[in-house]
């Protein structure tokens, strides 16, 4: 019995020794999802350490991208079924840095009347970066008044020509001064070029044609 005993921690030693080196994210938790033990590697996706992991909730750590999935296995794992259990979810690491990715769950048991706990991996699909807002267009009337500053226009003559009052112009541009964060009529010209409004090139500035 002691021999039997000897070869069982040893070969949970070595379990464990893999446990830790394996480069993949990896968690076992009990039948609610708490952090029972966490390797390195999973750690290190949730930017703290192994132990600071223990006894947390993986889905305070992982946020499911749809819950129906989490009730489905919920349901699931109360009916003992032993399938393989997989969640998209996403995460955001210590610097802040939103990840997306999938956790599979693999119930494990030494027998079929056990309660089983969860195998836990983490498959990282990479950062996701939101697509960036499309910016607001320039009205017609905006990059006309663009144009004639870059023209060296005064803001009387912009009223002018564009038939507006010099308090409208002002307002036009105050406008656009916020919108692209400019601190100055110059700074909103420069702008005017680099997002296209204006046409580079061409003498006296004219707005660029949209097709």
């Amino acid at each position: 019995m002691d021999a039997a005993r000897g070869e069982a921690v040893l070969w949970r030693n070595r379990a464990l020794t893999l446990f830790d080196r394996v480069a993949v994210p990896v968690a076992v938790c009990d039948v609610y999802g708490v952090v029972v033990q966490a390797n390195p590697a999973m750690a290190a996706a949730c930017g703290t350490t192994p132990g600071r992991l223990r006894g947390r909730s993986v889905l305070e750590l992982f946020t499911p991208r749809e819950a129906t999935q989490v009730d489905r296995i919920a349901q699931a794992l109360r009916l003992r079924h032993r399938s393989r259990y997989q969640v998209s979810v996403c995460w955001r690491d210590a610097a802040g840095v939103e990840w997306r990715g999938e956790l599979t769950a693999d119930p494990v048991s030494d027998t079929v009347q056990d309660t089983p706990a969860l195998l836990v991996m983490l498959r990282v699909a990479g950062e996701h970066r939101p697509r960036a807002a499309e910016p607001e267009p320039v009205t017609p009337v905006e990059a006309r008044i663009l144009a004639l500053l870059a023209g060296g226009a005064t803001t009387a003559r912009a009223a002018r020509e564009t038939d507006l009052t010099t308090d409208g112009v002002t307002y036009h541009l105050r406008r656009l001064s916020a919108r692209w964060g400019a601190a100055n009529r110059t700074e909103l010209v420069a702008r005017a070029y680099a997002l296209g409004v204006l046409t580079p090139g061409v003498w006296p500035p004219a707005p660029a044609t949209r097709t």
